[in-house]
């Protein structure tokens, strides 16, 4: 990839080339590591053993914060989510989407509350904040929408608590899921809160005033690091797979419906307030309890062969009924080493979408079998694996997933 001034690089980015970035791709407008093993070291599936086996440290300032501040904050931000804003605590975050008026899925970022009057929202690939600062025009609603000099960190795997409560303390183990905490790392400040992006126990640390104080906390947290075998990783898309993990652009864009990905918890029937997109939604949610699916396609979790998938797909693969017609797309495939498989989240018509239906998966050279034959797959339950931490359990209930909506 061409590295120029056109585009724009993180706090991080010379860190994570000196840390052995060799292939990145642009997320937010900005240069984002994906690979840190070279094919011939092990590749993806190196890191992947590091990040559920031990911990790493992910460089995702791409995560851009927005922040929303101001006396009518809640009231802007409870109209621009489908969630409830005002169920959201002070120092506590929560996973979200926003959409058009359509329905659509603009982005889904954790949204972190840090004070009654202040938001910010940690968002996925879209422009959010242009999108945030023309809702609120002429101005509605006495707000600042800005970005913020904050770069994220993500510390995750299964050592990640002892090598975080090393760097700012043991009472980061009493710290909830979705939960934050103003700290400093060697002297620096920051936020962190228990979240992530790979199914795995982990942390992101929210560096402040970043331009000046990213490396400082990139060597301090590589340092400490050190004693527990920490790995600079490009993000676990192969664990965020298993976990049943969306990634905006790859899974939902902005004409899908949250109906269509699982994500139906994400627009609440007791919501009374109006936000954007709810009488789309609420219409969608009508056509479906009376057994008429609105959408030509729906996604689901699939188990199909080939050869281990071990890297980033370069499309979107098609998938055909049994009896050989093309009726779908797969968004996010990988090798599960857990389950002795390839797994991908995939695209398929609503009457093809029951657990246990099979379908054919037309893979590329080099993960087919013989070429221009497609694999066997077969329509399976979403995580794929629970084991990880927060168990599926928990992730769903500190999202509200199994709470009357």
């Amino acid at each position: 990839m061409l590295i120029s001034t056109r585009v724009r690089k993180s706090p991080f980015w010379h860190l994570s080339v000196e840390a052995g970035c060799w292939r990145a791709t642009v997320y937010n407008r900005m240069y984002h590591p994906r690979g840190y093993v070279r094919p011939e070291e092990g590749g993806a599936m190196a890191e992947y053993r590091s990040l559920v086996k031990g911990v790493t440290l992910w460089n995702v300032a791409v995560e851009r914060q927005i922040r929303v501040k101001g006396p009518d904050a809640e009231a802007f931000v409870n109209f621009v989510i489908t969630r409830d804003a005002t169920k959201i605590e002070p120092m506590r975050g929560k996973y979200c989407i926003l959409c058009n008026e359509k329905g659509g899925i603009l982005n889904d970022p954790v949204l972190l509350r840090l004070a009654a009057d202040e938001f910010w929202f940690s968002i996925s690939d879209s422009d959010l904040m242009l999108w945030l600062q023309g809702v609120n025009l002429p101005r509605r609603w006495d707000v600042e929408i800005d970005e913020l000099d904050v770069s994220p960190l993500q510390v995750q795997g299964p050592l990640s608590e002892q090598l975080m409560a090393d760097l700012v303390g043991e009472r980061l183990k009493e710290l909830p899921y979705y939960g934050l905490m103003e700290t400093k790392i060697d002297g620096c400040p920051i936020m962190v809160s228990q979240t992530g992006f790979s199914g795995e126990k982990g942390y992101e640390v929210y560096v402040r005033d970043a331009t000046i104080n990213a490396e400082q906390v990139w060597y301090a947290i590589r340092g400490i690091g050190a004693r527990y075998g920490l790995r600079v990783i490009a993000p676990g898309h192969h664990r965020r797979i298993a976990a049943g993990i969306l990634s905006w652009g790859q899974d939902m864009d902005s004409e899908t419906s949250p109906f269509q990905v699982n994500l139906a918890y994400q627009v609440p029937r007791k919501k009374s307030a109006d936000y954007v997109g709810k009488a789309a939604l609420e219409q969608q949610r009508a056509r479906i309890e009376a057994g008429d699916y609105p959408f030509a396609l729906t996604m689901v979790g699939l188990k199909m062969g080939g050869k281990p998938i071990v890297d980033y797909a370069s499309d979107f693969w098609l998938v055909s009924c049994s009896e050989g017609q093309r009726c779908g797309y797969v968004t996010s495939p990988w090798w599960s080493p857990e389950l002795q498989t390839n797994i991908a989240l995939a695209y398929v018509p609503w009457g093809k979408s029951e657990i246990g239906t099979e379908l054919l998966v037309e893979l590329p050279e080099p993960y087919s079998i013989e070429a221009g034959e497609p694999v066997a797959a077969k329509v399976c339950e979403v995580p794929f694996l629970t084991s990880a931490h927060p168990s599926a359990r928990e992730r769903a209930k500190s999202e509200g997933r199994d709470s009357p909506d």
